[in-house]
């Protein structure tokens, strides 16, 4: 009997690594989502903000000219 529940607590506790593995891959996925979406939208907003002034100013530039 005590054989039986070593085998059982030894299977669960190769499913709980398996399981810890499987949530520690989830996570590190995730992590490299979020930075790729900040890298992908955040960081071209940011740019776009700086850029907009500048072309503003062009705009305003040349109608003065004419």
């Amino acid at each position: 009997m005590e054989e039986e529940i070593l085998k059982k607590i030894e299977a669960q506790d190769k499913k709980l690594e398996d399981i810890y593995d499987s949530v520690e891959k989830t996570r590190k996925y995730f992590l490299w989502t979020l930075i790729i979406t900040v890298a992908m939208v955040v960081l071209p907003l940011i740019g776009i903000l700086f850029l907009i002034p500048q072309f503003l100013n062009a705009l305003n530039g040349s109608s003065l000219g004419l």
